[in-house]
Parts: C-alpha cells; sequence; structure tokens
C-alpha cells in the first residue's frame, strides 16, 4: 500500500516538474519573438521625399548664348530661304541708222549667258531714277576746254528728273582723284561743284579714276538697296591717255563686269600724236581704242568731238540716251560662283518690215579681287578759287 501510494507521489512530482518546464520555455519563446519585433519594427520619423535623379543624355556642346540656337531638323515648320541671283541689263535698242527704237515688248528680247537662253524675270520700258558721276580730266590737257566741259556738264544735270542723284569727280593724278560733290539731287549745288574745278599739272591717271567712279557708284547703290535697278553710269571726259595708274586695263574692265555701271566717253584725242611705233598704236589710236572699249563693254556710247562746239549737242544727246532704255532682268541658270567670265547678248527681234534691230548691253560679267593696301584712293575736295 505503502509502495503504491510512493509511486503516485513520484509521478505527480514528475508531472509537476515536466508542466513547470514546459511553461518556463513557452514564456522564454514568447519573450524573445517580443523582442526580435521590437528592433524589425522603429518608431516612424517623417521625412522629405528627395526629387528624383533624372535619367543622363547627351548634351550637344554649343557656345554659350542667351538663346541657344535650334536643331533645325526637330522643326517640322521651318521655312528655308534660297537666295537666288539676278543680273540687271541696261539695252539700247537702235536700228542701223543708230536712231533708238521705243516701245518694244518683253517677248521682242531674248538674253543669253555663255550662249545660253536665259530666263527673263523681270522687263521694264518706263524711265527709270539715273544715279550717274560726271568724271572730269582736269590735267594740262584739258586746259583750253575746261569752261566748254563744265557749260555741258551743267546740260547734262540739267535734264535730271526727280529720283536721279549726280556726283562730280575731278582727277588729275593717282593721288588726285577727288570727289568735288558727292551724290546729291541738288542742282544748285551740282552747278557750283562744277564751277569750283580747275586745271593743274600731272601725270594723268585715267584708269584709277574711273575704277574708282564705277566702284563708288556700285557700292553706293548697293548701300542703299542692293535689290534696287536704278541705272547707274559715268560720263567720262578726257583725252583718253593714261600716264601712270595704279590698276591695269585688266583689272579695271574685272570690275566693270560685275559693277553693271554704264560709262559714255567724251574723248578729245585729236591733240594727241598720230605717230605710232615701229609695232604699237600711236598714242592717238591707244587713246580712243581705250576709251571705245570702255563704252562698248558697258552697253554705253562713246563720242569723239574735233572742237568744244559740239559739246552742247553730245550733252543732249547723252542726257536723252540715258533714259531712252530698258530693263531687262535675268536669273542665271548657272548658279556656279566661280568668278570666271561669262559672256551676256541680247538679241532683239527684226521689225515688222525685216528691219535689223541691235540690242546695245553690257559685253559679259564676273567677279572681282581684292583691293591692295597701296591702292589709290578717292579723296574729298577742298573747294578752291579759280584764277582767272
Amino acid at each position: 500500500m505503502k509502495r503504491k501510494t510512493f509511486n503516485i507521489l513520484t509521478l505527480v512530482f514528475c508531472i509537476g516538474i515536466f508542466s513547470a518546464f514546459y511553461n518556463f520555455s513557452a514564456a522564454s519563446a514568447q519573450t524573445n519573438t517580443n523582442r526580435t519585433r521590437s528592433v524589425a519594427t522603429p518608431t516612424p520619423v517623417r521625412v522629405s521625399t528627395p526629387t528624383p535623379r533624372p535619367a543622363p543624355t547627351v548634351v550637344p556642346s554649343v557656345a554659350p548664348s542667351a538663346t541657344p540656337t535650334p536643331n533645325p531638323i526637330d522643326d517640322p515648320y521651318e521655312i528655308i530661304k534660297i537666295e537666288t541671283e539676278e543680273v540687271n541689263l541696261n539695252v539700247r535698242v537702235i536700228d542701223r541708222t543708230n536712231r533708238p527704237i521705243n516701245n518694244l515688248r518683253q517677248q521682242e528680247f531674248k538674253v543669253y549667258e555663255d550662249n545660253v537662253l536665259q530666263p527673263i524675270t523681270s522687263f521694264t520700258k518706263a524711265e527709270v531714277p539715273t544715279n550717274y558721276s560726271l568724271v572730269i580730266d582736269n590735267s594740262g590737257s584739258l586746259r583750253s576746254l575746261l569752261d566748254k566741259v563744265i557749260e555741258a556738264g551743267k546740260i547734262i544735270i540739267g535734264t535730271n528728273k526727280t529720283g536721279d542723284e549726280s556726283s562730280i569727280i575731278r582727277f588729275v593724278s593717282s593721288d588726285k582723284i577727288e570727289i568735288v560733290q558727292d551724290f546729291t539731287p541738288n542742282k544748285a549745288d551740282l552747278n557750283e561743284a562744277l564751277d569750283n574745278l580747275y586745271v593743274e599739272g600731272g601725270q594723268t591717271a585715267i584708269i584709277d579714276a574711273v575704277y574708282l567712279a564705277a566702284e563708288t557708284v556700285d557700292k553706293y547703290e548697293n548701300k542703299r538697296n542692293p535689290n534696287d535697278k536704278t541705272r547707274r553710269a559715268l560720263i567720262l571726259v578726257s583725252d583718253g591717255e593714261d600716264r601712270d595708274s595704279f590698276y591695269k586695263e585688266a583689272q579695271l574692265f574685272e570690275l566693270l563686269r560685275e559693277a553693271d555701271v554704264q560709262i559714255y566717253t567724251v574723248g578729245f584725242v585729236s591733240e594727241l600724236s598720230k605717230e605710232g611705233g615701229f609695232i604699237g598704236k600711236s598714242p592717238q589710236g591707244k587713246a580712243k581704242a581705250f576709251l571705245e572699249r570702255l563704252a562698248t563693254e558697258t552697253g554705253g556710247k562713246s563720242y569723239f568731238p574735233t572742237s568744244a562746239g559740239e559739246l552742247n549737242t553730245i550733252a543732249q544727246d547723252i542726257a536723252s540716251e540715258l533714259r531712252t532704255q530698258y530693263l531687262v532682268s535675268y536669273s542665271p541658270t548657272n548658279e556656279k560662283k566661280d568668278g570666271a567670265f561669262r559672256t551676256i547678248k541680247v538679241v532683239v527681234d527684226d521689225g515688222p518690215n525685216k528691219q535689223k534691230r541691235i540690242a546695245v548691253t553690257r559685253t559679259g560679267r564676273n567677279s572681282t579681287g581684292e583691293r591692295g593696301s597701296n591702292a589709290p584712293r578717292l579723296q574729298k575736295s577742298n573747294p578752291q578759287v579759280k584764277s582767272n
């Protein structure tokens, strides 16, 4: 009986011990679990949300500027401008007796460049404003003629109309090429400038004078309006003999082919010697050939008076010639900017009875080169009192 009771007590004791151990283990596990959770879940803290970092891109290198130049490819509405060249021709049309022919129509004209027919872009037979320079030789060779030359100059100026402008240039030598009166529509100022002309000695530089005068009238027009169709001209009065110019004759004609300036020459060559060398032309022959070439290649006209009494008639003819011309423009089919010389020819249909019509204009065009540092320059003239 005692043994049975002992065994029961022993069993109860073991169960108690086991139960106590089990409860202790469960409590320890619960404690560890709570510690792990408190570490994994910290107290929330409010922080600002950072700006997302942009993805890297390739940026083209450009010079710093206030407004970057946009890429033209990205603009689907971009307007592409194509510059087209237009050549203006002043054309005189005469018959076989040298009388002007007026009232012709555009379809009666054909323009050829290097023998290739060109498209005429504009045509007018109305009078257009004319800007011209009177370029007058003031060397000793014209001493006895100067008063008559001044009188003839005033006749030409007297025909100027609204929109016309003129300038007066006197020349003696390469270092004495002067603007006595710059371009102006004021006839009184022009006449006064003519009265202030005077003769002095020097080595005549006619090539330099024409070069600078043509360059000046061309630049004057281009500066005002490059697309202006104002007629440009020089009226040259000289004996035609060049003695000491900086520019060569070839350089002068290079400029004239590009400048689009008509030249009217009045040459007093009769006083020059007719005696030539064994091979070369006489001074008179050279002067006449030079003045004729100036007029022919620029679409102008040459006059060779034998006396001062002819000057008034010549002046009236020049004034008429400047105003009875056609202005014909074309767009060259050869667009190369190579500076090469291109021949120009204008052909006009014959009259209703097969009368021959002759078109007179410049013979070609090309580009020019840079001016050297020692080249002559136009100067402003200081008015002087003429001696009696």
